[in-house]
């Protein structure tokens, strides 16, 4: 099928992409040999150096314990992260110069500076002007880094998923006289969630892996630092390291296919049907749309609201 991005092969077209397939998967065929000749002629592949994996002692004191770290500094990240994230992404499209001004000089800042920085500094900082103790700091510098790191790029996607709305939809939610904050939260946000999941999810996936920074530069005692106590102990770095990245990468597709099927759930649910809004949804979204009045303040008008 044709399309603007994309002709359908003719003959020609179609004989070169068989063969350039065959010699693809011949050459991948070919290095994945290769390695197994390396790794079995360096003695990587006897069962002794793989025996640990299949006893419970190495996962139940070193693997597992590190995983639920992993977890648990990635979960704190993105819980406060998002929120975060989306605080100052949609701080960035207030009509307030002055907001619109410190929200983009604190994302811009945050989103030019190394996250491994951002961690030491936490720490350091934990270490000189806190009370936080040495068994606690790393955790605490740890998911501090992610989050202001992380939080800076969810606001410039947040910002960007909104942005990417047609402009009729915030048009006619001032029509029937919706302020800017209800435009927001009903209209806008609701719309834009679907439009930014991928990118989201991409960033989520994104801290589950910069844990191991703070396990590498901080003694973090994530998964990637407990693999360094086992293959110490067990004497096997690599076959630790090809099962330790195996875990990150069942850990990954977790995540992502959970967002995909989230995302197709959110596409079902807000498709239309074609249900037409009663008096009383629209008195709930705008009182005055149907002759009724806003709140009324001290002053006896209209209650005004004031967007970000």
């Amino acid at each position: 099928m044709s399309s603007v991005l994309y002709d359908t092969p003719g003959p020609r077209a179609k004989r070169r992409n068989v063969v350039l397939s065959v010699v693809f998967f011949v050459l991948l065929v070919l290095l994945l040999w290769w390695i197994y000749r390396t790794m079995d002629d360096k003695n990587q592949l006897t069962s002794a150096l793989w025996k640990p994996f299949t006893e419970s002692e190495a996962w139940t004191t070193y693997l597992l314990p590190g995983l639920g770290k992993t977890l648990k500094a990635a979960a704190l990240a993105m819980v406060i992260g998002l929120p975060l994230g989306a605080v100052f992404g949609i701080a960035r499209l207030s009509d307030h110069r002055w907001v619109r001004a410190v929200s983009g000089t604190v994302v811009e800042f945050f989103r030019a500076i190394p996250v491994l920085l951002l961690m030491l500094f936490a720490n350091e900082f934990y270490a000189r002007s806190t009370n936080v103790g040495s068994a606690d700091r790393p955790l605490y510098a740890v998911v501090t880094g992610l989050v202001l790191y992380n939080a800076a790029v969810l606001a410039e996607v947040v910002r960007a998923g909104i942005l990417s709305l047609p402009k009729g939809q915030t048009e006619a939610a001032y029509a029937i006289g919706l302020r800017k904050g209800q435009t927001m939260s009903s209209i806008l946000l609701p719309q834009a969630v679907t439009a930014m999941l991928p990118a989201i999810v991409s960033q989520l996936v994104v801290i589950v892996k910069d844990t191991a920074l703070g396990g590498v530069m901080l003694g973090f005692p994530e998964l990637l630092n407990s693999r360094g106590t086992l293959a110490a102990n067990y004497a096997n770095v690599i076959p630790s390291f090809i099962v330790v990245a195996a875990m990150f990468i069942v850990l990954n597709f977790l995540l992502t296919s959970f967002a995909s099927w989230l995302e197709r759930y959110l596409r079902r649910s807000k498709r239309s049907t074609g249900a037409v809004l009663g008096a009383e949804d629209m008195e709930e979204l705008n009182p005055a749309a149907t002759g009724g009045t806003y709140g009324t303040g001290a002053g006896g008008g209209f209650g005004s609201g004031t967007g970000v």
